[in-house]
């Protein structure tokens, strides 16, 4: 191997873990009011990652209830604030979104929102249900068209005019009205 060819070869390699390095640095983007919520997660967490895998997708302290076999919730332990996480079984199953008009989804929709921007911004994909606490209330629900997508929803709940707060994640937790109570 001529002098050439070893440089080559060099260059690849440092290429190919650089690229590694940024895509793992990506991944690890800490958690704002900036991060997207979208139908599995919000930011780099996932649906399905333990709270500790969580805490390091998010580059954040995870904070809250004690853990028990069935359901709790945690935290950022700073920013971004009205932010929860639903574990149950030791797993994220859900995101909630309370008080917090920063957070939107991937399609922009946030806390504030009239129920028509909601039914414009995902046409044919809202299913309208009447709000169980909330006289005039209601709860929109996404439901996805591809079928990869199909045990996900995003939950918005209204006071009849706007959006008071969201939740995305898997069924059926995504749709306990009560939380984990």
């Amino acid at each position: 191997m001529n002098n050439k060819a070893k440089l080559l070869t060099i260059a690849s390699l440092t290429l190919a873990v650089s690229s590694l390095t940024v895509s793992t640095v990506i991944a690890q983007a800490k958690l704002t009011n900036q991060s997207k919520l979208f139908i599995n997660g919000i930011g780099g967490v996932r649906v399905g990652m333990t709270v500790s895998q969580a805490a390091k997708a998010a580059d954040t302290k995870l904070i809250g209830d004690s853990p028990n076999n069935s359901c709790y919730y945690v935290k950022p332990q700073n920013e971004p604030k009205n932010l929860l996480f639903m574990v149950t079984k030791g797993r994220i199953s859900r995101v909630d979104v309370r008080q917090n008009s920063q957070i939107t989804t991937l399609k922009g929709a946030k806390i504030g929102d009239t129920e028509a921007k909601i039914k414009s911004l995902y046409p044919g994909q809202i299913k309208v249900t009447p709000h169980k606490y909330v006289q005039g209330g209601h709860y929109l629900t996404f439901i996805p068209k591809d079928h990869a997508n199909q045990n996900y929803r995003v939950v918005f709940e209204t006071d009849g005019k706007r959006v008071t707060q969201l939740r995305s994640g898997k069924l059926p937790e995504v749709e306990f009205v009560e939380g984990c109570s």
